[in-house]
C-alpha cells in the first residue's frame, strides 16, 4: 500500500464510487456521482494508493464535455471550475484586487486538484491495467477550446494516474488515439462520422455491423484494444510494477 502526500482535499472528501455500467453505448449514463466540492476549509492530507482491487482493463478517452468516458461505458462529466469563478476573476481584476485574484485561482486549483485526486485513485483502485488516449493537451490549449482543456486539467489528470498505478502495481499505458472515435469497436471498420462536421455527432451507426455507438465510449473501447494489444505484444509489460 502507498501514500502520495500533498493533495489538497476537503476535510469531508471521500472516494466517489462508479455507477453501473450498461448494456448499450447510448444507454451510458455518468458513474462517478457525488464529486462536488465544497469549500469547508482544505487541509493537507495524504492520498491512499491501495493495491489494485479489480482484475479488469479499461480504456480511458479524455474530452472536453465528459473529463473522461471508460470502456466500461461510465462518464465522468468535465467540472468548469475556471469558468464557475471567472465572473469573481473579473470583478476582482477590474477593481484591481491583486489579493482577491490570487485567493481565486488558489480556490480553483484546490477545487481541480482535489477532483482529480477522487477520480484518479477511484480508478486506479477498480482496474488492474489502465489504457490513456495520448491527446495532445498542449496543442488543443493553443485553440477556442483552451480554457476548457485548461479547465480539464488532462495532463495533470494522466499524471495522477500514472504515478498511482506504479505504486499500486497497475499497468499504465498512454496508446495512440488515432480514429478511435471513427473506428467501430465491434467490427473495426472505419465507419463513424468523419470531418468537422462530425465532431458534433455524439451517437452514431456503423454502416457495416449495425452496432449502435456513443462516441466517447466507443472511442475509449478502441483504446482498450489497442492497449491490450500493447501489452501482448511488449516484452517489458510481461514485468509487472512492483506494488
Amino acid at each position: 500500500m502507498s501514500y502520495r502526500s500533498g493533495a489538497s482535499l476537503s476535510s469531508s472528501s471521500t472516494i466517489p464510487h462508479a455507477g453501473h455500467a450498461v448494456a448499450d453505448d447510448d444507454q451510458a449514463r455518468t458513474g462517478f456521482g457525488g464529486l462536488g466540492w465544497h469549500h469547508a476549509g482544505t487541509v493537507q492530507v495524504a492520498v491512499m494508493v491501495g493495491p489494485p482491487q479489480g482484475k479488469t482493463e479499461v480504456g480511458i478517452d479524455l474530452g472536453l464535455k465528459e473529463l473522461f468516458a471508460t470502456s466500461d461505458a461510465q462518464t465522468v462529466d468535465a467540472p468548469q471550475f475556471y469558468r464557475d469563478l471567472e465572473p469573481k476573476l473579473a470583478t476582482a481584476q477590474r477593481a484591481g484586487k491583486k489579493n482577491r485574484m490570487r485567493a481565486l485561482h488558489a480556490r480553483i486549483a484546490h477545487r481541480r486538484k482535489d477532483f482529480l485526486h477522487k477520480c484518479s485513485t477511484a480508478l486506479v483502485q477498480r482496474h488492474r491495467a489502465m489504457f490513456v488516449g495520448n491527446v495532445n493537451a498542449s496543442t488543443l490549449a493553443q485553440t477556442r477550446a483552451a480554457k476548457s482543456v485548461l479547465d480539464a486539467g488532462w495532463s495533470a489528470f494522466r499524471t495522477m494516474l500514472q504515478y498511482k498505478c506504479d505504486s499500486a502495481g497497475v499497468w499504465f499505458k498512454e496508446v495512440n488515439e488515432a480514429y478511435s472515435t471513427q473506428d467501430c469497436h465491434v467490427c473495426s471498420s472505419r465507419s463513424g462520422p468523419k470531418g468537422l462536421n462530425g465532431l458534433s455527432v455524439r451517437h452514431w451507426q456503423c454502416s457495416h455491423c449495425f452496432a449502435r455507438h456513443n462516441r466517447d465510449i466507443n472511442a475509449a473501447r478502441n483504446i482498450r484494444k489497442r492497449g491490450l494489444a500493447w501489452l501482448e505484444e511488449s516484452p517489458a509489460a510481461a514485468c509487472r510494477p512492483s506494488a
